[in-house]
């Protein structure tokens, strides 16, 4: 069960990374977010 739930949070922070990278840099600011805040906001994100 713990290997799947691992499994489940990276799939959550990789598919977290991958929309806030797609944003643009206006985008992320409007959010306040900085494009190297992107990985610290996924990992929030599984929490």
């Amino acid at each position: 069960m713990n290997l799947a739930r691992s499994f489940n949070n990276w799939r959550k922070y990789r598919h977290t990374c991958n929309e806030l990278g797609r944003m643009s840099d206006r985008e992320l600011n409007d959010l306040g977010i900085g494009r190297s805040d992107i990985p610290y906001v996924a990992r929030q994100a599984i929490k």
